[in-house]
Protein backbone atom coordinates (compact mmCIF):
# COMPACT_ATOMS: atom_id res chain seq x y z
CA UNK A 1 0.00 0.00 0.00
CA UNK A 2 1.17 3.47 -0.79
CA UNK A 3 0.56 4.73 2.75
CA UNK A 4 3.45 2.57 3.98
CA UNK A 5 5.75 4.19 1.43
CA UNK A 6 4.65 7.67 2.46
CA UNK A 7 5.01 6.95 6.18
CA UNK A 8 8.41 5.34 5.61
CA UNK A 9 9.56 8.34 3.60
CA UNK A 10 8.35 10.65 6.36
CA UNK A 11 10.13 8.71 9.08
CA UNK A 12 13.41 8.50 7.14
CA UNK A 13 13.25 12.20 6.28
CA UNK A 14 12.55 13.04 9.93
CA UNK A 15 15.53 11.02 11.11
CA UNK A 16 17.79 12.62 8.51
CA UNK A 17 16.48 16.05 9.53
CA UNK A 18 17.37 15.38 13.17
CA UNK A 19 20.89 14.37 12.12
CA UNK A 20 21.41 17.35 9.78
CA UNK A 21 19.67 20.24 11.53
CA UNK A 22 22.54 21.18 13.86
CA UNK A 23 25.35 21.04 11.29
CA UNK A 24 23.60 22.01 8.04
CA UNK A 25 20.25 23.60 8.77
CA UNK A 26 19.68 24.77 5.18
CA UNK A 27 20.18 21.23 3.86
CA UNK A 28 17.91 19.86 6.58
CA UNK A 29 15.17 22.31 5.66
CA UNK A 30 15.61 21.54 1.96
CA UNK A 31 15.20 17.85 2.81
CA UNK A 32 11.92 18.57 4.62
CA UNK A 33 10.71 20.79 1.77
CA UNK A 34 11.42 18.14 -0.87
CA UNK A 35 9.87 15.43 1.29
CA UNK A 36 6.70 17.49 1.69
CA UNK A 37 6.47 18.09 -2.04
CA UNK A 38 7.01 14.39 -2.83
CA UNK A 39 4.28 13.39 -0.38
CA UNK A 40 1.95 16.06 -1.79
CA UNK A 41 2.54 14.80 -5.34
CA UNK A 42 1.94 11.22 -4.21
CA UNK A 43 -1.50 12.01 -2.80
CA UNK A 44 -2.64 14.56 -5.40
CA UNK A 45 -3.90 11.84 -7.73
CA UNK A 46 -6.19 10.53 -5.00
CA UNK A 47 -7.48 14.02 -4.33
CA UNK A 48 -8.36 14.31 -8.02
CA UNK A 49 -10.30 11.04 -7.83
CA UNK A 50 -12.22 12.27 -4.79
CA UNK A 51 -13.05 15.54 -6.56
CA UNK A 52 -14.35 13.59 -9.57
CA UNK A 53 -16.50 11.41 -7.33
CA UNK A 54 -17.98 14.44 -5.55
CA UNK A 55 -18.62 16.12 -8.90
CA UNK A 56 -20.43 13.02 -10.22
CA UNK A 57 -22.53 12.76 -7.06
CA UNK A 58 -23.47 16.41 -7.41
CA UNK A 59 -24.58 15.86 -11.00
CA UNK A 60 -26.68 12.83 -10.02
CA UNK A 61 -28.30 14.86 -7.23
CA UNK A 62 -29.09 17.66 -9.70
CA UNK A 63 -27.02 20.20 -7.77
CA UNK A 64 -25.87 23.23 -9.72
CA UNK A 65 -22.31 22.56 -10.87
CA UNK A 66 -21.11 25.99 -9.79
CA UNK A 67 -21.81 25.10 -6.16
CA UNK A 68 -19.90 21.82 -6.34
CA UNK A 69 -17.03 23.51 -8.15
CA UNK A 70 -16.90 26.27 -5.55
CA UNK A 71 -16.89 23.80 -2.66
CA UNK A 72 -14.07 21.84 -4.30
CA UNK A 73 -12.09 25.06 -4.79
CA UNK A 74 -12.60 25.89 -1.12
CA UNK A 75 -11.32 22.46 -0.10
CA UNK A 76 -8.31 22.87 -2.40
CA UNK A 77 -7.48 26.30 -0.99
CA UNK A 78 -7.70 24.94 2.55
CA UNK A 79 -5.28 22.09 1.81
CA UNK A 80 -2.80 24.24 -0.10
CA UNK A 81 -2.80 27.01 2.53
CA UNK A 82 -2.34 24.44 5.29
CA UNK A 83 0.53 22.79 3.40
CA UNK A 84 2.29 26.12 2.82
CA UNK A 85 1.75 27.26 6.40
CA UNK A 86 3.21 24.04 7.78
CA UNK A 87 6.26 24.31 5.55
CA UNK A 88 6.96 27.88 6.62
CA UNK A 89 6.32 26.99 10.26
CA UNK A 90 8.87 24.14 9.89
CA UNK A 91 11.36 26.77 8.71
CA UNK A 92 10.75 28.69 11.94
CA UNK A 93 8.72 31.41 10.25
CA UNK A 94 5.54 31.27 12.29
CA UNK A 95 4.53 34.83 11.42
CA UNK A 96 4.63 34.07 7.68
CA UNK A 97 2.70 30.85 8.31
CA UNK A 98 -0.01 32.88 10.05
CA UNK A 99 -0.22 35.21 7.04
CA UNK A 100 -0.59 32.24 4.68
CA UNK A 101 -3.39 30.88 6.85
CA UNK A 102 -5.07 34.31 6.89
CA UNK A 103 -4.85 34.56 3.09
CA UNK A 104 -6.38 31.09 2.76
CA UNK A 105 -9.26 32.06 5.05
CA UNK A 106 -9.90 35.26 3.10
CA UNK A 107 -9.94 33.41 -0.24
CA UNK A 108 -12.29 30.80 1.22
CA UNK A 109 -14.61 33.52 2.48
CA UNK A 110 -14.62 35.24 -0.91
CA UNK A 111 -15.55 31.98 -2.63
CA UNK A 112 -18.21 31.17 -0.02
CA UNK A 113 -20.17 34.42 -0.42
CA UNK A 114 -22.21 33.29 -3.48
CA UNK A 115 -23.13 30.03 -1.74
CA UNK A 116 -24.13 31.85 1.43
CA UNK A 117 -26.19 34.27 -0.65
CA UNK A 118 -28.00 31.39 -2.37
CA UNK A 119 -28.72 29.72 0.99
CA UNK A 120 -30.11 32.95 2.45
CA UNK A 121 -32.24 33.57 -0.66
CA UNK A 122 -33.59 30.01 -0.45
CA UNK A 123 -34.48 30.44 3.22
CA UNK A 124 -36.16 33.76 2.50
CA UNK A 125 -38.15 32.08 -0.28
CA UNK A 126 -39.67 29.70 2.28
CA UNK A 127 -40.78 32.48 4.59
CA UNK A 128 -44.28 33.89 4.10
CA UNK A 129 -44.39 37.45 2.87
Amino acid sequence: MEIFHIVSLGIVASLLYILLKDQQYSMAFLLILITGIVIFLAVIQYIGEIFSLINNLGQKANINGIYIETILKIIGIAYIADFGAHLTRDAGLGSIAAKIELAGKVFILVLAVPILTAVIETILGFLPV
